[in-house]
């Protein structure tokens, strides 16, 4: 009598338990947000409204300085690339300049600007942000880090600018445009606009 009713349990189909509305519903929501694009666009602050800001409300013309030459070979070993324009537009009013660069993090360009005065960096601000992480570089903690900082003889910072768990692109790229800042200052504060 055992084995009998042991084939019969055997024998018997097992229905599947059907999956939980919530379980569900959450795959549902995980496989539409894999197929949203990356993140839009942020913009924190626009390009001409950092510039005047910069200058008290009244910033001077902007001035042309052409990526050519030797200095192109700089731009190009601080970047870790050859740059992706062949000019760039700053202002310039006495020991002051102000610059709107981008560099790409890990797809999209960061827009930044940069204030040096003297031969250090006055202020930073992510001004536009296209990446889908690592947007934490906008905020001040982070960016305040640049404040003071000079370029060595070697073309690096001589200020240690921490990291951001999550955002290592962002911050790299942000470095990078930090040293370019204060190079191209020191060279058209010695070349003038070439």
């Amino acid at each position: 009598m055992a084995s009998i009713w042991a084939s019969a349990i055997a024998s018997k189909p097992r229905a599947r338990p059907s999956p939980a509305p919530g379980r569900a519903l959450l795959l549902g929501l995980l496989l539409g947000l894999a197929a949203l694009p990356a993140a839009a666009e942020q913009v924190y602050l626009p390009p001409e409204r950092f510039v005047a800001e910069a200058f008290a409300g009244a910033p001077p013309q902007p001035q042309v300085l052409w990526l050519s030459g030797s200095l192109r070979d700089e731009v190009s070993q601080i970047l870790g690339h050859p740059p992706s324009a062949l000019r760039t537009r700053y202002w310039r009013q006495g020991t002051r300049s102000a610059w709107v660069l981008e560099e790409v993090g890990k797809e999209a360009p960061i827009t930044a600007g940069f204030i040096v005065d003297g031969d250090a960096v006055q202020q930073v601000r992510v001004l536009i942000y296209r990446e889908s992480r690592g947007w934490e570089v906008r905020h001040e903690f982070f960016t305040r880090q640049f404040n003071g900082a000079r370029l060595t003889p070697e073309r690096e910072l001589d200020t240690r600018i921490d990291n951001i768990s999550g955002a290592t692109l962002s911050v790299n790229a942000l470095r990078r445009l930090g040293r370019l800042a204060l190079h191209l200052h020191a060279h058209v504060s010695t070349h003038g606009p070439t």
